[in-house]
């Protein structure tokens, strides 16, 4: 009770075999490949087949890995960019704000030291108005009369 094969199988194995002889030959032809193949490791990757086919499941397989490395370096520069920029602005932000109160303050002060400086400017120009009065002058110079 063996079934045989339906000959449109074998058909299509041979199309898929010529089809995969062609992409060989045509990778084969390329100028690329021939001038590395031409080269001292193409020649010694093409003496030692299990190397050569150590190295390319290698990289196929290690692809993956170093994409999602990759991946997390560049999210996590972007991360580093961006909270750089919140903390710059944060810290822009309070310096700012410390700025504002300390001009406020030395604001407030700078209007109670100019008005102590002015009161004190009319309390001793009044004391010294009173100590050195005109009248003062006038009966010293009349009591000078030489």
């Amino acid at each position: 009770m063996v079934k045989e094969e339906p000959p449109s199988t074998s058909k299509d194995l041979q199309d898929l075999q010529r089809r995969v002889s062609l992409l060989i030959a045509s990778v084969q032809s390329n100028s690329k490949v021939v001038a590395f193949m031409k080269s001292p490791v193409g020649q010694y990757l093409d003496r030692h087949p299990f190397l050569t086919l150590t190295l390319l499941v290698f990289a196929a397989v290690s692809a993956v890995p170093v994409g999602v490395f990759l991946l997390l370096v560049v999210l996590t520069s972007l991360a580093a960019f961006v909270g750089v920029i919140l903390l710059e602005g944060l810290v822009i932000a309070v310096g700012g704000f410390s700025l504002l109160c300390v001009l406020c303050g030395l604001g407030f002060m700078s209007l109670i030291m100019s008005g102590t400086i002015i009161v004190s400017y009319m309390v001793v120009s009044s004391l010294v108005n009173y100590w050195i009065s005109p009248r003062l002058w006038i009966q010293h110079n009349s009591n000078c009369d030489c």
